[in-house]
């Protein structure tokens, strides 16, 4: 376990162009990066000097004024490192992209304290200990498959989160759902918990903004597989819109319902789908602008093993009926 401290000690001039902002706001600017909520409480414990003296996060600054900020950042993360396998898929000095596989849990919890992938990434980058989250940008559920956005540095980090909540990051999965869609949409209905079972999420009035667009890339007789593209990123977001949908994902077992079997359904068809025990959601594609250098990353990556003989069987099915 790490207790690794980071002892901060930087100085700046207000400068004309942020006259009249806020003091939290002009620091967001003049250092970004930082995320506001961090330097808003840095200025709340007095670790941050305007000319000398302490102020308030709103107190308007009219610049000139001389900003000091002399701070220790604890640990964000505290969590064993250990030699979890992971697949990158892209790496530099800022970034650093993982193929998750399905099963893989991404940050420890009640039950899940050793071998998820924070406990690898800190085993690999030790210094990410010092971000929150050791870096992760964004979640993907423990049996969802793909790709997982990691920043390296805290500027990366400030900046990739930000441009999350900007919708600035792209983020494409393949899914395979139960029903025959008849074509392509956009659910727009917002996810909260759920009333009942705490556990998981539901489409409720009183939720937070989501939406989810989907087209068909091939029908099968009782299925259908689908490309998603993720206008927001709420918890299990594609497998709630989905079910609201009445096409719940193929082995979700939260919320999917019975097996979804066509007349006449071969054994090898019955046999896949009943031992296909994880939601068929895989994280396939990123698009989004280098947070420091700004050039394009486009970064794909197939879908595993099991999940490609889903799709075969199901058009094996198929292509045998005539459909």
């Amino acid at each position: 376990m790490s207790n690794a401290k980071t002892e901060l000690s930087l100085s700046q001039t207000v400068p004309a162009s942020l006259a009249g902002h806020r003091l939290d706001q002009a620091m967001a600017r003049m250092f970004p990066e930082y995320s506001r909520s961090r330097l808003k409480e840095w200025i709340l414990q007095g670790q941050v000097l305007v000319d000398g003296a302490a102020r308030k996060p709103r107190d308007p600054m009219g610049g000139g004024e001389l900003i000091e900020l002399t701070a220790v950042a604890e640990p964000a993360v505290v969590s064993l490192p250990e030699p979890v396998e992971l697949q990158s898929v892209f790496e530099d000095d800022h970034l650093l992209i993982i193929n998750k596989p399905s099963g893989l849990v991404v940050h420890p919890g009640a039950g899940n304290t050793r071998g998820t992938l924070m406990n690898g990434l800190l085993y690999r980058v030790p210094r990410l200990v010092e971000l929150p989250r050791a870096g992760i940008v964004h979640r993907l559920d423990k049996d969802t498959s793909g790709l997982l956005l990691v920043a390296k540095t805290l500027t990366a980090h400030t900046a990739l989160v930000r441009r999350l909540a900007d919708r600035a990051v792209s983020r494409h999965y393949i899914a395979v759902c139960n029903g025959a869609l008849t074509g392509g949409g956009r659910i727009d209905e917002p996810i909260g918990r759920h009333p009942v079972d705490r556990r998981k999420m539901a489409v409720r009035e009183s939720g937070k903004p989501a939406v989810t667009h989907y087209r068909v890339i091939r029908r099968f007789r009782a299925h259908t597989y689908i490309s998603v593209e993720l206008e927001t990123g709420r918890t299990h977001q594609i497998r709630v819109h989905m079910a609201y949908r009445r096409h719940p994902l193929v082995g979700d077992a939260t919320y999917g319902g019975r097996l979804a079997l066509p007349r006449g359904a071969s054994e090898m068809l019955i046999e896949t789908l009943r031992k296909f025990r994880r939601q068929a959601l895989h994280a396939h594609r990123l698009v989004f602008a280098h947070p420091v250098s700004e050039l394009p990353v486009d970064v794909s990556v197939d879908p595993p093993a099991d999940f490609r003989q889903l799709l075969e069987v199901l058009g094996a099915d198929s292509d045998a009926s005539g459909a």
